[in-house]
């Protein structure tokens, strides 16, 4: 074994044994017992996307830090098990190096592939087989539309319900279609919102933002990068509007916050002209 496996089965050894007395009845952290699965679920999703703004960043060090808060949940999760006795750590990994030699039986096998399609397609039908599925059913359009809504972000689910749906023949003839359908969605949920059903006022909100998503397809743009993109510029604005108020935010009224609003804008937008 190499000194550098040596280190990290050392530093993961540690992170283990800290875990272990984190949750430890006796002298551990009242937080980390009082936690569950369920409730360290959140957890596990934010540091998935922390991870991923690390790596848009392109600070290692950033990637780096938040690369181990996703690990302390992987941890987390399998010291909780191992305390009823379901699974450990060492099952965790073990199961993961197992899967990855079955699925690449181009690297540990005698199967040869000329192309990273063929290898997905390899992948598939190991993952059905592993999961007693046939090929039949795994190649169901609701089987594959299922999978993306139980384990996709909503966002990135309904991409990929629109586009495989698509696929599939569930598509407009042009993108005309598509604006018309906006229309009457966005109208029946003006209506819902006229009613005091909060279920259905929800249901209809989720109807108008698919077809908004299916707008997006058909322009070839992508969602999730596009309220990403709006989340930062707002966040940037109200920054700028933090920099230039005399006082805090909270005191101004709502036509003064327009006004700076307005400021904070044009000055950003004078920033970006100047950067090019």
């Amino acid at each position: 074994m190499s000194n550098s496996s040596e280190s990290a089965l050392s530093a993961l050894q540690q992170l283990m044994e800290v875990v272990a007395k984190l949750r430890s009845p006796q002298g551990g952290c009242p937080w980390d017992l009082a936690q569950t699965p369920e409730t360290l679920t959140p957890y596990v999703i934010e540091e998935a996307y922390e991870v991923v703004d690390a790596i848009r960043s392109g600070e290692k060090d950033a990637i780096a830090e938040e690369l181990g808060d996703l690990l302390l949940q992987v941890v987390l999760q399998a010291q909780i098990a191992s305390e009823s006795g379901q699974f450990s750590l060492t099952e965790v990994a073990a199961g993961i190096t197992e899967k990855l030699i079955r699925r690449h039986p181009h690297v540990f096998g005698d199967v040869e592939v000329k192309s990273a399609e063929e290898v997905h397609e390899n992948w598939q039908q190991i993952k059905a087989a592993e999961k007693g599925e046939t090929p039949e059913e795994t190649q169901l359009l609701t089987h594959k539309l299922d999978r993306y809504s139980r384990t996709l972000p909503p966002l990135m689910a309904a991409m990929k319900i629109s586009q495989k749906a698509a696929a599939a023949g569930f598509e407009w003839e042009n993108v005309e279609g598509v604006w018309a359908k906006f229309k009457e969605e966005l109208a029946e949920f003006d209506e819902a919102l006229q009613q005091e059903d909060a279920a259905h006022q929800q249901a209809e909100l989720g109807d108008l933002l698919f077809t908004v998503i299916n707008l997006a397809r058909w322009y070839k743009l992508d969602p999730s990068e596009a309220l990403h993109g709006t989340n930062k510029r707002f966040i940037g604005r109200l920054k700028k509007m933090d920099a230039i108020a005399d006082r805090p935010l909270s005191d101004y009224t709502l036509d003064e916050l327009e006004n700076l609003w307005q400021q904070a804008k044009a000055d950003l937008a004078k920033q970006n002209q100047e950067s090019f």
